[in-house]
């Protein structure tokens, strides 16, 4: 059972968390809704035991506790399978005593007796802690991630960030704890990986809560969503969709208990100006104020806050504006790119799709000058002024800097006026831009890192999977403003609505190979 009772938090003068309350029951599964830097990501830290509430109470009770947060936290020189059993400590312990057991009875090393007494002993644990199909639970969610047989010989760092994620992601799913909390865990997941984790926990016995955008992904998993709006948290029975609509309904109705109130206190306050003058109405004036003043008014709805913003296009490209010639990249002897060979002209916008560690992170990089190519050129028009936003862009902040001074660093001198106008755009207004990039949310950096990206003079946008961390509404604004982009876009996404609606040319990049799927003809 996950739970949170009366929850207040604050960091410094900012207050997140005002009389949360929610339970999710065992074997429930609900989803956590609302926008970025609502508090989503701080009511599972709450949860976990990681931050404690300024007041009132959360935690988890009954069984275990398996935590997705948004940064992967493995052990980088460890080898897959070696990071996997860190999420059976107890278990690896005793396969460890084990080893070393059998090995002084190869030996002869000791009192035999004594030797194979300890090694019954060390099965018996073993087995009572079902260790022995910690193998074949490994080897299934490593399947159902996506992961290669020969991946289980790589070790963390050889992965990209994306492949992390899915590492972090498996050691929750494999210890099957009885209490789950998951942190935005669709990002970086393909389509296939997407459904094949939509289908384990819709199916997991135990008690799950998941911080997501993706609507469709929570109307196969949720039973429940909790929406965090106004610091504080409403409670839906049903999927999101069902959710969607008993919202929409209780703001209507609310709208309409509202407007109703409004026309009943003007009806009153005619009266009481009319007749406050005439000594005989003194009493019924008066009796009807004080009715007035305690009725507790009924709000309106508020529309929420949305990001607005526009990418422009400094400056036109020759009509060629990057060729990729007989590209080949590896890392140690694994072959990511072999002889690849792309054209892309002025205004085409390209989008790249394949499974993670395909490469097309790597051929952006490879094109934006972050790496050099093992073999084979990189020609860039003259004119061409490229901007790389990497997925990662995000934690590449300074968490010690405002997110004003973050933003500072690459405006190139322009004006805190100008900047605080981007800002605004992007819902840090105010005080906001004072906000230490420390204590934002995973969307709210991601805001910050799009702002900084923005800011810079392009005409050429190379982007690795913008819209992850990004909700509902601004991922929405953003496909907006790169549909309207007049100048050259390269893209990895596995999100559809840029592949659907920005797209005029898809490649895939798979098997180090890249071959082009669709190209749209220009209306």
């Amino acid at each position: 059972m996950l739970y949170a009772e009366n929850a207040c938090k604050s960091f410094g003068p900012v207050d997140v968390l005002d009389g949360v309350d929610f339970i999710v029951g065992d074997g429930e599964h609900a989803g956590l809704v609302g926008p970025n830097g609502g508090g989503k990501s701080t009511i599972l830290r709450l949860i976990a035991g990681e931050q404690k509430p300024d007041t009132g109470k959360a935690g988890w009770r009954g069984g275990d506790l398996g935590y997705l947060r948004q940064e992967a936290g493995l052990e980088d020189h460890n080898f897959l399978y070696e990071e996997l059993w860190r999420a059976f400590p107890d278990a690896h312990a005793i396969e460890q005593q084990l080893a070393e057991v059998a090995g002084r009875i190869e030996r002869g090393d000791g009192d035999l007796d004594a030797l194979i007494d300890e090694q019954a002993k060390l099965f018996e644990q073993f087995e009572h802690m079902d260790g022995y199909r910690i193998e074949a639970r490994i080897g299934r969610v490593l399947d159902g991630l996506g992961f290669a047989p020969e991946d289980r010989e790589k070790r963390c760092d050889e992965f990209s960030g994306g492949w992390q994620m899915r590492i972090a992601l498996a050691k929750v799913l494999v210890r099957r704890p009885e209490n789950v909390l998951l942190d935005e865990p669709t990002n970086h997941l393909d389509a296939k990986t997407r459904d094949w984790l939509a289908g384990e926990l819709k199916d997991y016995p135990g008690t799950v809560l998941v911080v997501t955008h993706d609507g469709e992904f929570l109307d196969r998993v949720a039973t429940r969503i909790l929406d965090l709006r106004e610091k504080t948290i409403d409670v839906y029975a049903g999927n999101y969709t069902e959710y969607q609509l008993q919202k929409a309904a209780k703001l209507q109705a609310q709208d309409r208990a509202a407007a109703r109130q409004d026309r009943e206190f003007e009806k009153q306050e005619r009266f009481i100006e009319r007749f406050r003058a005439k000594a005989t109405k003194t009493t019924a004036v008066q009796s009807r104020e004080k009715q007035l003043a305690k009725v507790e008014r009924i709000q309106k709805t508020r529309k929420e806050a949305e990001v607005h913003f526009e990418i422009n296009a400094h400056g036109r490209t020759e009509r060629d504006v990057l060729m990729l010639k007989h590209v080949s990249h590896a890392y140690d002897d694994d072959p990511v790119l072999l002889d690849v060979n792309m054209h892309v002209e002025r205004g085409q916008k390209v989008v790249l799709i394949g499974p993670n560690g395909g490469g097309k992170s790597t051929l952006l990089r490879i094109a934006a000058g972050f790496l050099h190519p093992f073999e084979g050129t990189v020609e860039w028009a003259e004119r061409a002024r490229p901007g790389y936003y990497d997925q990662h862009q995000d934690e590449a902040l300074d968490a010690g800097r405002t997110v004003l001074e973050e933003v500072r660093t690459v405006a190139d001198g322009a004006p805190d006026v100008h900047l605080r106008t981007v800002l605004g755009q992007f819902l840090f207004k105010g005080d906001d831009v004072f906000k230490p990039v420390r204590v934002l949310s995973g969307g709210e950096r991601s805001r910050v890192a799009l702002a900084k990206f923005l800011i810079q003079p392009t005409n050429v946008l190379l982007l690795d999977e913008p819209t992850n961390h990004l909700d509902r509404t601004t991922r929405r604004k953003l496909i907006e403003a790169l549909q309207g982009y007049e100048g050259t876009i390269i893209c990895a996404s596995h999100d559809p609505g840029i592949t659907d609606t920005v797209a005029s040319h898809v490649y895939e990049v798979r098997d180090a190979t890249v071959r082009e799927l669709l190209a749209r003809r220009k209306e």
